[in-house]
C-alpha cells in the first residue's frame, strides 16, 4: 500500500493527564504505555494507526458508561 504524503505531522494526543486506569491505558489520551513511550519513534502511519485504536476506546469507554446510568433518575417519593 502507498503511503499518502505528509505536509504536517501528526500530533501527540497527549492531554497532560498522565494517569493510568486499571487497564493500563493513559486516562487523557487512552493509549497504551508501549504507545506512548515510543510515539516519537513510530511513522506518521503508525501515529494514525494508534489515534484509530485510541477513538475506538474512548467510544467502547463511553458506551459501558453509558449502559451503565440508570434508565430513570432516583428520586424520593413526595408522598
Amino acid at each position: 500500500m502507498a503511503e499518502q504524503l505528509e505536509f504536517f505531522p501528526v500530533p501527540s494526543p497527549c492531554r497532560g493527564i498522565c494517569q493510568s486506569d486499571e487497564r493500563g491505558y493513559c486516562r487523557g489520551c487512552l493509549r497504551s504505555r508501549d504507545e506512548r513511550f515510543n510515539w516519537m519513534k513510530y511513522s506518521d502511519a503508525q501515529k494514525r494507526e494508534v489515534l484509530r485504536l485510541c477513538r475506538q476506546r474512548y467510544l467502547r469507554l463511553h458506551r459501558t458508561a453509558k449502559n451503565d446510568l440508570p434508565a430513570d433518575p432516583e428520586q424520593p417519593s413526595l408522598f
